[in-house]
């Protein structure tokens, strides 16, 4: 890839402004989960140990370019303080005689960016306004990177600009799983709806040499094969789009999985009734709410004799025991394979991320990535303008 690293940059006695994203959930102004502030932790000790000064800039909720005080990212600095170790100097109001005050060795943590119209503008007065406070500067935030904001785009064109070590290692995660990877690859796509992941599944069909279909999507390709569902989720008018991904897949050498057998029960809730059927048995007031226990085996033997794997989204509706079954065994099967180097296993996505920790397997993942929507359209193969501007 044409982006540069930290390793590549000067910045002894330099100025870095870091894009992270610690848009954290908060509760009565206290952050209940670090995750995101954890993983920002290598890029700003870096910095520092390169003798830079980090300067954070970040967003926080969706205040659309007003001053809301409780989106205020002055409430995250004391939890950025104690997992960096170190007093973290907030700016707000006049950014430049803050900065311009700034010892080397501080962090700073500047107010949330979308306080300002500018951001969201993607502004080239506001990215202006935002270089003149640096001399480097370094994208961590590769969730940011699918929109085309001043401090994911405009800026990095204005500074010299590198990837930080979370985007580093997202991109290299995600260019080895898709771009260059160890074949065969396996590509594993659940969920409620199709028409959510249209242009996933037609770019993964011709990247991949196998596809997993799973979830409430899986019960479309199947009615379009002639299949009942009965009354499962299923989205009846899209069967001409499934039968045109199953020919493309014919035709690119993609073989695509679905179910063989399916949990059905008669309610959505926790340990309804259920039975173990074949798929084309479902009762007409039946739900198709899991993939069954063949359907799981035949799983497994494909991701052992797969080399790469990429998942994004549920078998089956994991949330509610006994239907988390498929999603739990199957992910259960790719964290040992991983665990035992013979699997390159990725994630992606925010019920993919709760399914595979729910399942005890995220640990064993090659790289999970918590993205969201940048992970999506990267699966997608359209271009992210934060990653783009760092390729110019």
């Amino acid at each position: 890839m044409a982006w540069k690293t930290l390793d590549d940059m000067d910045l002894n006695g330099k100025r870095v402004l870091i894009r992270v994203d610690i848009n954290v959930p908060m509760e009565d102004g206290r952050v209940t989960d670090t995750t995101r502030i954890d993983r920002i932790v290598p890029t700003v000790r870096d910095v520092l140990a390169a003798g830079g000064t980090p300067i954070l800039m970040a967003h926080y909720g969706r205040p659309k370019g007003k001053v809301v005080p409780e989106m205020s990212l002055s409430h995250v600095v004391p939890a950025l303080s104690d997992i960096l170790g170190q007093p973290v100097t907030f700016i707000d109001g006049n950014y430049g005689e803050r900065v311009a005050a700034l010892e080397t060795g501080e962090i700073a943590m500047l107010e949330n960016l979308r306080f300002n119209p500018g951001e969201e503008a993607n502004d080239d007065a506001f990215a202006g306004r935002l270089a003149s406070l640096g001399d480097v500067y370094v994208n961590d935030a590769f969730s940011a990177a699918h929109r085309a904001h001043a401090s994911t785009e405009a800026l990095a064109k204005l500074l010299p600009a590198c990837a930080g070590r979370l985007m580093q290692a997202e991109l290299s995660a995600l260019e080895g799983a898709l771009a260059t990877p160890k074949r065969p690859v396996v590509a594993v796509v659940g969920g409620a709806k199709v028409s959510t992941k249209l242009d996933l599944l037609g770019n993964l069909v011709s990247k991949v040499n196998h596809l997993v279909i799973g979830g409430g999507m899986a019960n479309t390709f199947l009615a379009a094969k002639g299949i009942d569902v009965g009354k499962s989720l299923c989205e009846h008018d899209l069967a001409d789009t499934a039968r045109d991904i199953l020919q493309k897949a014919d035709a690119a050498g993609c073989k695509i999985h679905l179910p063989t057998d399916i949990v059905v029960a008669r309610e959505f809730k926790a340990g309804a009734e259920h039975e173990i059927l074949p798929v084309d048995q479902c009762p007409a007031d039946a739900m198709i709410l899991d993939a069954g226990p063949d359907t799981v085996k035949a799983l497994e033997k494909v991701f052992t004799d797969c080399n790469t794997l990429i998942w994004n989204g549920p078998l089956g509706a994991f949330e509610i025991p006994p239907f988390d079954f498929a999603t739990n065994a199957a992910a259960r099967k790719a964290a040992d394979l991983t665990r035992a180097g013979k699997l390159v296993s990725v994630a992606g996505g925010g019920d993919t991320v709760a399914a595979l920790n729910g399942a005890d397997a995220a640990d064993d993942f090659t790289y999970i990535s918590t993205a969201g929507g940048a992970f999506l359209e990267w699966m997608e193969g359209k271009t992210l303008p934060g990653v783009a501007a760092l390729e110019g």
